[in-house]
């Protein structure tokens, strides 16, 4: 009964934070002073207190912090060049066009259209939100989960994978930005990175130098049903390749005709912090690495398992997908259509049953020291870098990297939070 009396108390107290620790970074102090730490810190909310503060408190604050800064900044970046788009609205807006709150069935580019609306949105629609699922994990928990923490947790310091997402491509837009577009950042462009990545012997995934090709349909004629594509080799903009085959190891993980099943591993540079110094092989270390394993008859590996893999051992851990998010129509709002939450703690692939967890990576040293030595290589000046690692079946080329994300995406892999946080914050200040 306590707990139940004291629940509006917490959650208004949490809500105040939000609403007071957002409009501190978007017209209060914050937004006009730098962004300092600990007890220069002039965000008034959730200080630090080295004295009474246990590991996680201290973690849930410094994240909190971080989170209320970039999302107050976005609204900042909004009609600012970004260095993929032409604006951070336009790449938002982009990104956005397949993604839904899960059980609407809406794509949030409708609201990233408008920054009066995406305000609106944040400030009564996000809490909303976390409200519902707080209570709605509560209920799946049958009471034993908290609502107010799960609240607060959600609201303050979010710790799932799209909320990590934003953070990353927040970081990037705004560094891009403050740094007058490093040149790593040119490695975006799929090209680009194939073509340097060549040049500065990284094992990219191979391209046909034929100036162009020519495709027919087998069955039609008159001048119909042929296609002619220039190759980016040849100054056009079409990137010709063979098609990649899953190497014998990966296939015995997937079920028949999958599609291309890549590695996504993560790496951050502290060399980015100051670009103007020398990069050294110690400014670059692998976050995490998760394993899309494809759905059967899917096209590419976007519709997959994705199961976490220790970056340490190479073990995998359980699986699980963010396939939910990328429901659209408001039928998938209908009770029952869309699922709210995901399933964890796959162990095989569903396709087949095939065993995946416990299994490990074969030499995931060598594959870590790839995506890092490459991070140098290529683009030490960019704090994350998302890796598509390929494990192919080409005994010339064993491993390649097919292509990078710079506003990349954890996959829900698992990494050291402290590590991550530590280095946003050095990169803010």
């Amino acid at each position: 009964m306590g707990n139940l009396i004291s629940l509006p108390f917490k959650v208004a107290k949490t809500t105040a934070t939000f609403y007071g620790g957002l409009f501190h970074y978007l017209f209060g102090k914050g937004r006009t002073t730098s962004y300092e730490l600990g007890s220069d810190s002039t965000f008034p909310y959730l200080k630090p207190d080295a004295d009474k503060d246990t590991p996680n408190q201290s973690l849930f604050k410094q994240h909190a912090r971080i989170h209320l800064f970039t999302l107050a900044s976005s609204f900042y970046l909004y009609n600012k060049p970004h260095y993929r788009k032409g604006s951070y609205r336009d790449d938002i807006v982009d990104n956005f066009r397949n993604v839904a709150i899960p059980g609407t069935g809406i794509p949030l580019s409708i609201i990233a259209r408008s920054r009066l609306l995406s305000l609106g949105f944040v400030l009564s629609a996000n809490p909303a939100v976390c409200f519902i699922s707080s209570v709605h994990q509560w209920l799946k928990s049958r009471g034993k989960s908290s609502i107010s923490e799960e609240y607060a947790t959600r609201l303050l310091a979010p710790d799932d994978w799209f909320t990590y997402w934003r953070l990353n491509c927040r970081v990037a837009g705004l560094h891009s930005l403050l740094n007058d577009h490093p040149a790593g950042y040119d490695m975006e462009n799929k090209w680009t990175f194939l073509d340097e990545g060549e040049k500065r012997g990284v094992p990219v995934s191979p391209t046909l130098k034929s100036p162009a090709i020519v495709v027919k349909h087998r069955n039609e004629e008159g001048g119909l049903g042929i296609y002619f594509y220039k190759n980016a080799t040849d100054g056009g903009d079409w990137i010709i390749q063979e098609r990649i085959q899953n190497s014998e190891w990966v296939s015995s993980l997937l079920p028949p005709n999958p599609p291309l099943s890549t590695f996504r591993v993560i790496t951050q540079s502290r060399a980015s912090i100051d670009i103007t110094k020398e990069a050294k092989p110690e400014d670059i270390t692998a976050l995490s690495c998760v394993f899309r394993a494809g759905r059967q008859g899917a096209d590419t590996d976007h519709s997959s398992i994705l199961f976490d893999v220790d970056v340490n051992t190479g073990q995998f851990r359980g699986g699980t997908t963010n396939a939910h998010w990328y429901r659209l129509g408001l039928w998938e709002a209908l009770p029952g259509r869309c699922p709210w939450r995901s399933v964890h703690g796959y162990t095989h692939h569903p396709d087949g049953e095939i065993p995946i967890t416990g299994k490990t990576v074969p030499d995931i040293k060598g594959m870590m020291k790839l995506v890092e030595d490459s991070h140098l290589k290529l683009c030490p000046d960019v704090p994350f870098v998302g890796w598509d690692v390929v494990l192919s079946a080409d005994p010339k080329l064993p491993v390649c990297l097919l292509e990078v994300n710079l506003s990349c995406n954890f996959f829900r892999g698992s990494f050291d939070k402290k590590v991550y946080l530590n280095f946003i914050d050095d990169a803010l200040v």
